[in-house]
């Protein structure tokens, strides 16, 4: 596997790749992999002749300065899960090799869709999200770049985001990857107390219950449920729950045939924000 810290370096490679007719696969991350991210690996291996993985832990992007400083950095460990997925190549810049001196994000407009759900509840996150990944589709220039869609706004937003700025990358978005109890994988996992982790599948299971009762009874009566549901619960915390439109994110109270549509849930267990969601 090939190690860059340098975007000139990484740059340089690239072209002599394509230079030869290879693609690129792309899978940018912020590091703490698991079975999720190397489920995308797996599949932009399965597509591309060479698969680029970035590990940067964004610091436009955090809304809570001590999220940031929490996050889990593992680049030991990352770095031997990818040898054993037979990842090519690893991009791991610092801060200043990306954002120079100007730790800022873009302000971007998305049509919207920044503004539901995730945007209602962290100031500037997809600014932030809408900065770095521009910033690395300029450096890697991949043909298909990989995304979980447990961050399905996240997903939307990108799609957007290629098109509003016309970059020729096509974006694959690639099912949840669940443990076996059903949790969403997230980095933010390992953070959580062995009885918080012990109570955190109650969301998925949560989840699918109201996708079951989606088509007998009203968004309203399953929206109430929802949130009666864990209002007693001891260790997790409801922030939201909202049943919306896949395409504009925008919260419904009626369906109509024609239009897709997903349950999105975030939930609190102690300090640890846990997402996730379900298409009805």
């Amino acid at each position: 596997m090939k190690f860059f810290t340098k975007k000139q370096d990484l740059k340089a490679y690239i072209s002599s790749k394509k230079a030869k007719n290879k693609t690129i696969g792309f899978v940018p991350t912020m590091g703490a992999l698991h079975k999720g991210h190397l489920s995308l690996i797996k599949k932009a291996k399965k597509k591309n002749d060479i698969v680029v993985v970035s590990i940067f832990v964004n610091p436009t992007q955090f809304d809570k300065q001590e999220d940031l400083v929490k996050y889990p950095k593992t680049l030991e460990n990352d770095t031997l899960l990818l040898e054993k997925v037979a990842c090519d190549v690893l991009f791991n810049p610092s801060v200043e090799e990306i954002y120079n001196t100007n730790v800022t994000a873009e302000n971007f407009d998305f049509d919207g869709l920044e503004h539901q759900m995730e945007g209602k509840f962290r100031d500037g996150h997809f600014n932030g999200v809408g900065t770095i990944v521009k910033t690395l589709f300029k450096i890697v220039t991949p043909n298909k770049a990989y995304f979980g869609e447990k961050d399905f706004q996240q997903l939307q937003i990108i799609k957007k985001m290629v098109k509003q700025n016309h970059l020729k990358v096509k974006i694959k978005g690639c099912p949840i990857f669940r443990e076996d109890d059903g949790l969403a994988m997230s980095s933010r996992n390992t953070r959580l107390t062995e009885a918080q982790r012990k109570a955190a599948p109650f969301i998925y299971q949560t989840l699918q219950k109201a996708k079951q009762k989606s088509s007998t009874t009203t968004i309203t009566n399953i929206t109430n449920w929802v949130q009666n549901e864990f209002k007693n619960h001891p260790l997790l915390t409801l922030e939201y729950f909202t049943i919306a439109e896949e395409k504009t994110l925008k919260t419904v109270k009626n369906k109509e045939s024609n239009k897709k549509y997903r349950a999105f849930i975030a939930v609190f267990a102690g300090k640890i924000r846990l997402i996730d969601n379900i298409q009805l």
